[in-house]
């Protein structure tokens, strides 16, 4: 049952709330953006913390990034080109969120993408998690880095900066933040242990082929971030 224009706007308060209370947003960090069906924008404003966001803080924009609808002197982040960027290249997504997840951040910050099929659950839900380049906040230059990333993957590490989901929902754009950064402490705790072992490829095909039995929308990258030397075997 689809959700009226007020629940749509209860949930993303719901989820700012979630965001912060889980340390994965500091002060007016993050943003989250929903795609509504008359192809208006529901988006954070800049300058507050998720923490404090209500319903009637939230602004409606159009594709173009216009303000539409704004309670007082709110307005949506500068970073909202990201959001309109992926709304552009992927006709399938609803919802974007931006967070810095510490341990998802810090290998981004790392500069090492999360590209290698470890995790039962990561491998069904997301696939592959790479870097995207460096490009400066609020400019177009965090739009044009990740456009190339788009057609592939759900989840993006952003360059020194943070994480970027997306997915058909509002929820399933949190689930996404909440699977990258669960693998990332995962995948830590796995290098400290002596490191990562990938799941073979058969199994890896059987995963992929239960996306569709769970009902699992969007993209996943396949297995061009195989390491080479399992390639030449």
């Amino acid at each position: 049952m689809a959700l009226s224009y007020m629940d749509v706007r209860e949930q993303m308060c719901d989820i700012c709330h979630k965001t912060w209370q889980l340390g994965w947003v500091a002060a007016n960090d993050g943003n989250l953006s929903v795609l509504l069906p008359d192809g208006k924008i529901l988006a954070t404003p800049t300058g507050i913390s998720k923490s404090f966001i209500t319903p009637e803080k939230l602004v409606v924009i159009d594709k173009e990034g216009n303000v539409l609808e704004a309670e007082g002197n709110y307005r949506p982040s500068s970073e909202i080109k990201m959001h309109l960027r992926v709304y552009k290249e992927r006709p399938d997504v609803g919802a974007v969120l931006h967070a810095h997840p510490p341990v998802a951040t810090g290998y981004a910050v790392a500069h090492i993408p999360l590209d290698r099929y470890t995790m039962i659950e990561t491998v069904a839900a997301l696939g592959s998690i790479p870097v995207t380049p460096y490009g400066t906040p609020s400019t177009q230059e965090v739009p044009d880095a990740i456009a190339p990333y788009l057609q592939e993957h759900d989840a993006v590490l952003l360059e020194n900066h943070g994480a970027l989901t997306m997915g058909v929902d509002v929820l399933t754009a949190y689930y996404r933040m909440e699977t990258l950064e669960l693998f990332a402490k995962i995948n830590l705790v796995a290098h400290l242990l002596g490191g990562e072992k990938e799941i073979s490829r058969e199994n890896i095909d059987k995963l992929i082929n239960l996306r569709s039995y769970y009902g699992i929308t969007g993209k996943h990258p396949g297995y061009k971030h195989y390491r080479k030397d399992e390639d030449e075997e």
